[in-house]
């Protein structure tokens, strides 16, 4: 069984890693019955090439050059339009691998139009499963496409349930082809390699006074108001800091609001970092404050490195892996007084529920392992529900 992976990106996003793990699920667990093929549409992978390689990864390349080097990455405009160019230069590459090299299932991540659009035009004998990769905005052009083309998926996996229920409960899809797929973020053979290679962090973190959020720094993570909030924590606990790790769009305006509210020496931007396990194992609290996740790679992570995790009840993944704060603490979306209310909760928590807290998200978070998700993902490709 020969499985196509398309997940074109411009920059560094969780779904990149979900996308490695998933195809080494596959050669790890499927005992060579399904061969997978990692699409580089752009580019995008070329600086990774070597180690995956390295994992015995099958590269194949849409275009001969990297075009990614010439496409701006952030700014809504100028993003647009590079997808536009994409969508341009990879379609008739794309059509052509489809019709001659008919692999049996094309799994669709990122930048889902460009495949769907040829699945609406051409009929292939590859089937195509559509992979909803975070929390889906349903507007008007959206919903329409996909009920239009809907007809021709094979299926639509979700990363959690509650997103199986909003695209039932939209009519988006036949009932039937919706399925729940756990993302594959927990490559434990990986964890394991990356902690043994311990960094230096910086010498203000530590388990006493070090709170750590991650992600790439943009809208969607709300970083902003985070650090509006730290400045008010920092005047009831004046011994904790705040690191964020990540890069992104808003970075200079981040750090120009650090500086204008006086926090340069207590919040600390330290850019994007390969092995985050090092700053989570000698981190007190992770913070996550995103205005969506679906599920929160790094709220996951967070969990099975033993972190008492707070999180905004944003849509879809944070309420539903922290099960309405058995593992752990929500606070209401945007909102700062509930935010500052329920971090003086967690600090004056008994030691006692913090670790039974804890405890319970390291068992939830096992379901996102490769063999879990292998094991479900196999079912779904071996059996013909339709």
């Amino acid at each position: 069984m020969k499985l196509y992976y398309w997940s074109p990106f411009f920059a560094n996003v969780a779904t990149e890693k979900a996308v490695v793990n998933s195809i080494e699920s596959v050669i790890k667990f499927s005992k060579k019955k399904m061969t997978p093929y990692l699409l580089d549409v752009i580019g995008e992978w070329g600086s990774q090439k070597k180690k995956l390689l390295h994992k015995d990864i099958l590269i194949k390349d849409i275009l001969k050059f990297k075009l990614i080097k010439y496409l701006p990455k952030y700014g809504f405009i100028k993003s647009r339009l590079s997808y536009i160019t994409v969508f341009l230069f990879s379609i008739f590459k794309l059509h052509k691998i489809l019709k001659e090299e008919k692999p049996d299932f094309i799994i669709i991540h990122l930048m889902t139009f460009i495949p769907l659009f040829l699945l609406l035009l051409f009929n292939y004998k590859t089937k195509f499963i559509l992979r909803i990769s975070g929390y889906p905005k349903l507007n008007f052009f959206r919903s329409f496409f996909w009920k239009i083309v809907g007809k021709k998926i094979y299926l639509i996996t979700t990363p959690t349930k509650l997103t199986s229920d909003l695209l039932c409960e939209n009519k988006i899809f036949e009932l039937r082809k919706i399925k729940y797929l756990p993302d594959p973020v927990l490559n434990l053979s990986k964890i394991k390699e990356i902690r043994n290679n311990r960094e230096s962090v910086e010498k203000q973190v530590s388990t006493e006074n070090t709170i750590i959020s991650i992600g790439r720094l943009t809208r969607q993570k709300n970083f902003k108001f985070l650090i509006l909030a730290f400045k008010e924590i920092n005047k009831k606990y004046p011994n904790l800091n705040l690191f964020i790790l990540g890069d992104g769009e808003e970075k200079n305006e981040l750090m120009s609001l650090i500086e204008k509210l006086n926090l340069k020496e207590k919040i600390f931007l330290v850019g994007y970092k390969k092995n985050i396990y090092e700053y989570l194992k000698n981190s007190k609290i992770f913070i996550l404050t995103s205005l969506w996740e679906d599920p929160g790679f790094v709220l996951i992570e967070a969990g099975y490195m033993n972190k008492t995790v707070f999180s905004s009840d944003c849509l879809n993944g944070p309420k539903e892996l922290l099960e309405n704060e058995k593992n752990g603490f929500l606070f209401k979306s945007n909102s700062k007084k509930d935010f500052l209310s329920k971090f003086d909760e967690i600090i004056n928590t008994d030691k006692k529920l913090i670790f039974e807290k804890k405890i319970s998200f390291k068992k939830k978070v096992k379901e996102f392992t490769l063999s879990n998700h292998y094991k479900i993902l196999n079912s779904l490709l071996t059996k013909n529900e339709n």
